[in-house]
């Protein structure tokens, strides 16, 4: 039980890898906060696992300032940040270079922008508790093409190691997990059949799992990575060889 008696939000877990994470989390003792758009979805996450449920737009600092003080409200403080949420089922195709210009900035101000918000409205309360853990869902598509969905993880990246250096201080870490091509609904929705001539140039020759991602996630967490800040660390499979 290594969260017994620590608090974590994670964000985008009424499905998909975040609720593995939520799951996850809960079955070590925390308290997790499901933090989502989907309120039929995210409330029953929160009920199987005796959470809270807060519905959330990660792209508000309103609405992050409101899940923070329900938070804290129920629980008393919060110990760890899950940044997972995302537009991805959902997701468009379209260039960089004609990509319609709102919809590329609101694709953006949650993909990337979502988790500096979350940092902002969460770290004082990591802060207060004497530190605690920050983790950002990056992905492979971050070293690959990928449109401005890989752009927006190039920034998950760099905004991990800047914050790692900003947050350090106060005994906050960040890090990020990277996953490669993983078997959800929102993937099948996207790649189609696709998927399964990527798993072809795996070293690994199967599709991810949501439950794959869990212990980078359980051990960046805990108190096991206490001298680990400011890495991206991919769980893929062998899909990406990097220096």
């Amino acid at each position: 039980m290594r969260f017994q008696d620590k608090v974590v939000v994670v964000t985008g877990a009424a499905q998909g890898i975040g609720e593995a994470y939520a799951r996850a989390l809960a079955a070590e003792g925390a308290s997790v906060v499901v933090a989502d758009l989907n309120a039929e979805a995210g409330e029953q996450v929160a009920g199987d696992i005796g959470g809270l449920f807060v519905r959330t737009d990660v792209s508000s600092h309103e609405s992050a300032a409101a899940l923070v003080e329900a938070t804290v409200d129920r629980y008393g403080g919060i110990d760890g940040l899950v940044n997972n949420a995302a537009i991805y089922g959902e997701m468009q195709f379209d260039l960089l270079i004609s990509v319609d210009w709102d919809y590329y900035r609101r694709f953006m101000s949650v993909n990337m922008d979502g988790a500096l918000v979350m940092t902002r409205a969460v770290h004082p309360e990591l802060q207060k508790r004497g530190g605690g853990s920050i983790v950002n869902q990056s992905s492979t598509a971050a070293y690959l093409y990928s449109g401005f969905y890989g752009l927006a993880k190039v920034g998950v990246n760099g905004l991990t190691q800047q914050l790692a250096h900003e947050l350090g201080g106060m005994r906050i870490r960040g890090n990020a997990i990277a996953p490669g091509p993983t078997d959800t609904a929102a993937t099948r929705t996207q790649a189609g059949d696709a998927a399964k001539e990527l798993v072809k140039g795996l070293a690994l020759k199967r599709m991810g799992q949501p439950e794959d991602m869990v212990g980078a996630c359980l051990f960046l967490l805990s108190d096991e990575s206490s001298w680990v800040t400011g890495q991206i660390i991919a769980v893929d499979g062998g899909q990406t060889f990097r220096p």
